[in-house]
């Protein structure tokens, strides 16, 4: 795990700075420093929505007395790509949009659940019922 983490965190800021290099010559300077501006606003203004969305459902689905079981992945899946719109870059910005985007989400959510239920029947993870 370490070993995919240490990669994670040299890889990626590597790829993210190699990107904007290249836009930056592609483009320019000033129209790729508008873009991460636009991609962050744009990024906020979505995770805050689909949060809010997704509050409201969860108060839904609770006040029927079911539990939320799917929403609170979408909360989950909301929330990571809130935090990867937080990361400056365009790699990241996309994949963090793929997060927060409801059709692009929902197959996040269903890659999610299988490994999720194969990490539960393996045992590494256990639920407690209350």
């Amino acid at each position: 795990m370490l070993i995919k983490l240490l990669v994670l965190f040299t890889f990626v800021p590597l790829m993210e700075l190699y990107i904007l290099i290249e836009a930056g010559q592609l483009i320019g300077l000033g129209p790729t420093i508008l873009l991460i501006i636009a991609t962050g606003i744009g990024g906020a203004w979505l995770a805050r929505s689909q949060g809010l969305e997704i509050i409201r459902r969860i108060q839904e689905e609770t006040s029927r007395g079911q539990m939320p079981a799917v929403t609170m992945i979408d909360g989950a899946l909301v929330l990571i790509g809130g935090l990867l719109l937080l990361t400056p870059g365009f790699f990241t910005d996309l994949l963090g949009f793929s997060f927060l985007a409801p059709l692009t989400r929902s197959l996040w959510r269903k890659g999610f659940s299988t490994w999720l239920e194969r990490q539960v029947r393996q045992g590494s993870i256990t639920v407690k019922h209350l």
